[in-house]
């Protein structure tokens, strides 16, 4: 009888134990299930943010290129138009200079200019000697230019000189027309072809120019 209770005992304290590593291992599955259920939610979040953050830069780089490529199709829309407005400039000034030769064609009119560009020519070298060279046809005309300046430049600065018009040396055949002079050594020198005045004017007056053909600039600020 003692030993069918010892029995019984023994077998009772086995079914607790058991029951209870039962429960032990239910709630270690439980704590594990959970844990896991934690970690793989973090996992997932933090993998989540980084996906948001790499879709998010790349975003932000795509954005920047579409930026940088319109900053470019920008620029290079401007600088042909730009090249556009010098090309137009740059051909309105070829046309000029073939109309250039008609200038002398006209006796009246280009001797009266001839006056003119000699006497501006000796005021600015204000030198006793000049020597003047122009085109071969054009001797004549500036023979009698140069009598008729010479008073006036004396008359003015009270001083005499001496003008001379060189007879071997001339301006080439495609110059239009106008003179050249020089001091008596040559190192100094006033371009007053029709040319050079033509380029001169043109860059006094391309402010104008650009204005009359596109309009006033609205970015520029000071007009000087």
């Amino acid at each position: 009888m003692t030993l069918l209770w010892s029995l019984l005992s023994i077998k009772h304290m086995m079914a607790f134990i058991e029951q209870e590593a039962n429960e032990k291992a239910e709630e270690i599955d439980a704590k594990a299930e959970e844990e896991f259920n934690i970690e793989k939610g973090r996992l997932v979040q933090t993998q989540r943010l980084k996906i948001m953050e790499y879709y998010e830069k790349k975003e932000k780089q795509i954005e920047q290129q579409k930026k940088i490529q319109m900053s470019n199709l920008m620029n290079q829309a401007r600088l042909k138009v730009l090249k556009a407005r010098d090309d137009l400039i740059s051909e309105l000034l070829h046309e000029a200079r073939q109309r250039l030769g008609k200038v002398a064609k006209d006796p009246i009119r280009y001797g009266a200019l001839l006056d003119g560009l000699i006497l501006q020519g000796l005021f600015q070298l204000l030198e006793p000697l000049v020597i003047i060279r122009c085109r071969k046809q054009d001797h004549s005309l500036v023979k009698a230019a140069v009598n008729k300046v010479i008073p006036v430049y004396k008359s003015s600065t009270r001083k005499e000189i001496d003008v001379r018009v060189d007879q071997e040396t001339v301006l080439p055949e495609d110059v239009a027309g106008g003179i050249e002079m020089y001091n008596s050594n040559g190192k100094i020198k006033v371009a007053n072809t029709l040319e050079s005045r033509l380029e001169l004017i043109a860059q006094q007056m391309m402010p104008e120019i650009r204005v009359a053909l596109f309009g006033a600039n609205q970015n520029r600020k000071f007009m000087d």
